[in-house]
C-alpha cells in the first residue's frame, strides 16, 4: 500500500463534522441520514446549527506520516499484509471511540452514500438542522440559524485562527476583511442606486417635489421641524398645535417619524427639513436593502448573489419606487428584516426572555418609524408560521414554550415602552377610530400584478391609471416577467417546506391588498374578503393596497433562495447555470429597474418668512394665515412653517383627524371643514371672483377670532394671484405688498379685548 493509500483510508468522511466544523444546511449530503424517532426522519445526531454548537469528533492519537521513499517501492507479499492489518487496527479503534462516544440508544446510522439503503427525503435547503427539546428535531425551522459560508477560498469563522486555503495559511481577520470589503461593495452599489433614484431631487432639495401629491412631502417637513422643538425646546412630542390651531393635531395618531426626525436634527437645523426629507428617501432605500442583504447573507443564503438579489428586490421594488417620493416613513423598512429574524429565533430559542426584549426594543423603534408597517409584519410573521405548522404540526410541540415566554417578554416591556404613547394615540386629543370609507376601499387592480410600476424603466404612467388608488399606492407592479419567474421558483422549489410557507404568505396577502371588491382591468368581479376583515380593531385603519409590500418582500426572499438552489446545482458545466441564472435575473428585473423620480417646480418659501418681517405681527398665541388656508391640496403654508422650525402657527394643514373636530369620530383628512378655506381654496383652482355678501363677510370673521389671527398671507407668484387678492380685500379690506407677499393685518379684528 502506497502512502497515500494509507493517508486514504485513515482520513475521515469528507460529510463528518471534526471538531473544528460546523454542520450547515448546505451539506446536502449530511441530510440524507435521518435519526429514529422523528417525523419522516431527521438528521442524526441533529445539530443546533443556529446557536454554533459543533458536532464532536472521536479523538484519535496522532499519527506519524511515513517518509515517502526516494526509491521504487517494492514489498513483498507479507510485507503488505502486516501494513494492511495494522491500518485495519486502527481504523477499528477509532470506530470503537466513536462508538462509545455516540447515545446508547441511538442506532447505527447507514452509510451516507450506501446504494442499497432508498434516500430520505433530504431537508430543505436554505434550512438548518436543529434539535428540539425534548429530542424531537426541528428541521427547516424558520427561526433555525444557518452557519454563513465564507467565499470560495476563504477560512470560515471558527476554523481556527489559521486555515488551509490553496495550501497557505490565512488568518481568520484576512477572512473577515474579505467578508467586509463584500458587504461594503454592496452597500456601496445600494446607495449608488439610491442616488440615482432621488438625482433629480437632489439637485434643489427645497424648490423640487414630486409631479403630483405635494402635500405628503409637506406634511413630513412639517413633523421634521417638530422633531427640531422636540430636542431644543422640550416641546411634547405626541400632539402639536403648531397646525390646525386651536385644536391641534395628534401626532401619534399620525406618522410623525420621530425615530427618524429626532436623529435627523442636525441635518435640519443645518440644512433645512427639505434636504432631511431627501436624505431619508436615500437612506431609506439603500438601508432597507441594505438590511436585507445582511440578514439573507448571514442567516439565510450563502452566495453573495443570491444576497443581493434578494436584497435589490426588497428595497428597490416598484412598490418602493412609489412611495419614495411621498412616504419615507414606509420606505423606512430597515428594521424589519431584523424583527422577522428575532421572532423566527424565538421558536428555537433558549433564552427567549432575553430574545424577547430584543424583539420589544426593535418593535418600540419601529413603532415610531411607522406603525402600520409593524403591523403588517406581525401578520406576515404569524402567517409564515401557521403556514409551517399547518405542513408539519409536530414541529408545534418543540416551538411553542420557548415563542409564547418569548412573545410574552416582548408584549411586557414594549408594551411597557409604549403603553403612554398609544394612549394618547388611542384615546388622546384629537384622536380618531378607523379612516374614511374611501381610503378603506384602496385596493390593487388584479391586472396591477403584471404591469411595470410607473417610476420603473418599463413602465408608463398614463397606463396604470386605472390598475391603482393613485400613483403613491402602487403596490405590486412586478410584471409580466418578475411575476412568471416567481411563480416558476415556486413550483421548481415546491418541495422545499420553507418555499410552500412563503408562497402561502405572499399569496394570503396579495389576495388581500385587492381590496373589498376584486377587479380586473377596472371592471368588477367579486366582492374580496378584505371586507369581512375592514371593520376589526386596528385593521379599519389600514389602508388594504398596502398588503401588496408583504407580497414584494415575499417575491425578494424566494429570489434569494432560487438563486442560491442553482448555484449550488453541480452540473458539467457549472458556468453555464450560473450565466442563465444571471440571465434570468436581468430577465425578471430589468423591465422594472428603478429610474430617477419624477420632480416639478415648487414655488420657494416668500422672503418675508426667511426674513422673519413675520414676527412684528405674529404673538405667542397668534396664528399666521397663509392664502390659501392650509389643506390636503394647498400645503406651502406647511413648508413656510417648517422652514422656520415651526415659530409661528398656522390653522388647518394636511393631517388626519376625527371628522368635525370630534376626539373618537372616524378619521378624515384635515380639521374642521372651513367654509371660508373652501371658498379660497376654489378661487385658487379656478381662478374666478365669488360675488360675496355681508353674511359671508362676518362668517369670515368668526372664523379668523376662532383661529387668533394676526395677519393673512398671500405670495405674489401664487397661482391667480389677483383673484385671491380681490377675494380677500373684499372680505377684510384692502393690504398691502411687502417684500414677495401681500399683507393683510387683522389683529383689529381679531382681538376680543377691541
Amino acid at each position: 500500500m502506497t502512502p497515500a493509500e494509507s493517508r486514504a483510508l485513515s482520513a475521515p468522511h469528507p460529510d463528518a463534522a471534526g471538531p473544528d466544523e460546523t454542520v450547515s444546511h448546505h451539506t446536502r449530503t449530511a441530510s440524507r441520514t435521518r435519526a429514529v424517532g422523528a417525523p419522516g426522519g431527521s438528521a442524526a445526531p441533529a445539530a443546533r446549527v443556529g446557536a454554533g454548537v459543533r458536532t464532536a469528533e472521536p479523538k484519535t492519537e496522532p499519527r506519524t506520516e511515513p517518509e515517502p521513499r526516494t526509491e521504487p517501492e517494492r514489498r513483498t507479499e507479507p510485507e503488505r499484509r502486516t501494513e494492511t492489518e495494522n491500518e485495519t487496527a486502527r481504523g477499528t479503534a477509532t470506530a470503537s471511540t466513536a462508538v462509545a462516544a455516540a447515545p446508547a440508544e441511538a442506532p447505527p446510522a447507514a452509510p451516507a452514500e450506501s446504494p442499497t439503503a432508498p434516500p430520505a427525503e433530504a431537508t430543505p435547503a436554505g434550512v438548518p438542522v436543529e434539535a428540539a427539546p425534548g429530542g424531537v428535531p426541528l428541521e427547516a425551522t424558520p427561526g433555525a440559524v444557518p452557519v454563513e459560508a465564507a467565499p470560495a477560498g476563504v477560512p470560515a469563522e471558527g476554523d481556527g485562527d489559521d486555515a488551509e486555503g490553496d495550501g497557505a495559511p490565512r488568518p481568520r481577520r484576512w477572512a473577515r476583511w474579505i467578508r467586509w470589503r463584500q458587504h461594503l461593495a454592496v452597500g456601496a452599489l445600494f446607495l449608488l442606486a439610491a442616488l440615482w433614484v432621488t438625482s433629480r431631487i437632489w439637485l434643489d432639495p427645497a424648490g423640487r417635489v414630486a409631479s403630483l401629491y405635494t402635500g405628503d412631502p409637506a406634511q413630513v417637513q412639517f413633523f421634521l421641524a417638530h422633531s427640531v422643538r422636540v430636542v431644543l425646546h422640550g416641546e411634547y412630542p405626541f400632539y402639536t398645535e403648531q397646525f390646525n390651531y386651536p385644536d391641534g393635531v395628534n401626532l401619534m395618531a399620525n406618522t410623525a417619524v420621530l425615530a427618524l426626525g429626532i436623529p435627523m436634527v442636525p441635518v435640519t437645523l443645518l440644512f433645512g427639513p427639505a434636504v432631511s426629507f431627501v436624505v431619508l428617501v436615500t437612506l431609506g432605500l439603500a438601508g432597507t436593502a441594505m438590511a436585507w442583504y445582511l440578514v439573507l447573507r448571514r442567516h439565510v443564503v450563502r452566495t453573495p448573489l443570491a444576497a443581493a438579489a434578494g436584497g435589490w428586490f426588497c428595497g428597490f421594488s416598484p412598490a418602493m419606487l412609489s412611495h419614495a417620493s411621498w412616504h419615507p416613513n414606509i420606505i423606512s423598512q430597515f428594521l424589519l428584516p431584523f424583527i422577522v429574524w428575532r421572532v423566527l429565533v424565538l421558536t428555537r430559542s433558549r433564552r427567549p426572555v432575553r430574545d424577547g426584549a430584543l424583539l420589544a426594543l426593535l418593535v418600540t423603534a419601529q413603532a415610531f418609524i411607522n406603525e402600520e408597517i409593524l403591523l403588517f409584519t406581525a401578520l406576515a410573521c404569524g402567517i409564515f408560521l401557521l403556514a409551517v405548522v399547518a405542513q408539519e404540526p409536530v414541529r408545534w410541540r418543540a416551538a411553542w414554550r420557548p415563542l409564547a415566554v418569548g412573545l410574552a417578554a416582548c408584549a411586557l416591556l414594549a408594551g411597557a415602552l409604549l403603553a403612554y404613547p398609544l394612549y394618547v394615540q388611542f384615546a388622546g386629543p384629537m384622536a380618531y377610530h378607523g379612516l374614511s370609507d374611501a381610503v378603506q376601499d384602496y385596493g390593487n387592480d388584479i391586472a396591477a400584478f403584471f404591469a411595470p410600476g410607473s417610476a420603473t424603466l418599463g413602465g408608463n404612467q398614463r397606463a396604470n391609471v386605472n390598475l391603482a388608488p393613485n400613483y403613491s399606492e402602487e403596490n405590486a407592479f412586478f410584471g409580466w416577467s418578475l411575476s412568471l419567474l416567481a411563480v416558476g421558483v415556486v413550483v421548481w422549489l415546491r418541495r422545499e417546506m420553507v418555499v410552500r410557507a412563503l408562497a402561502a404568505t405572499g399569496g394570503f396577502f396579495a389576495l388581500l391588498s385587492l381590496g373589498e371588491r376584486i377587479s380586473w382591468w377596472d371592471r368588477e368581479l367579486i366582492t374580496g374578503p378584505w371586507e369581512l376583515l375592514v371593520h376589526l380593531p386596528l385593521l379599519d385603519a389600514v389602508v388594504p393596497t398596502r398588503f401588496g409590500l408583504i407580497t414584494t418582500v415575499i417575491i425578494g426572499l424566494l429570489l434569494a433562495l432560487a438563486v442560491e438552489r442553482a448555484w449550488e446545482l453541480r452540473p458539467a458545466d457549472r458556468r453555464t447555470v450560473r450565466t442563465l441564472t444571471a440571465a434570468g435575473l436581468a430577465f425578471a428585473l430589468l423591465p422594472i429597474a428603478p429610474m430617477p423620480l419624477r420632480m416639478v417646480s415648487r414655488p420657494p418659501v416668500p422672503e418675508f418668512i426667511t426674513a422673519d418681517r413675520w414676527r412684528a405681527y405674529v404673538g405667542p398665541d397668534q396664528t399666521l394665515v397663509p392664502i390659501p388656508v392650509p389643506s390636503m391640496g394647498n400645503t406651502h403654508g406647511m413648508r413656510w412653517a417648517a422652514a422656520t422650525n415651526l415659530d409661528f402657527k398656522i390653522p388647518g394643514g394636511y393631517f388626519l383627524a376625527p371628522r368635525n373636530g370630534n376626539t373618537g369620530d372616524p378619521g378624515r383628512f384635515g380639521g374642521r371643514p372651513s367654509g371660508v378655506g373652501q371658498l379660497l381654496e376654489e378661487v385658487a383652482t379656478t381662478g374666478r371672483t365669488p360675488k360675496l355678501d355681508d353674511r359671508q363677510r362676518r362668517r369670515f370673521t368668526d372664523e379668523l377670532r376662532h383661529w387668533h389671527a394676526a395677519i393673512l398671507v398671500l405670495p405674489v407668484r401664487q397661482q391667480h394671484v389677483e383673484p385671491l387678492r380681490r377675494t380677500v380685500e373684499e372680505l377684510v379690506g384692502p393690504g398691502r405688498q411687502e417684500l414677495d407677499v401681500w399683507v393683510w393685518d387683522v389683529r383689529t379684528l381679531t382681538d376680543r379685548s377691541v
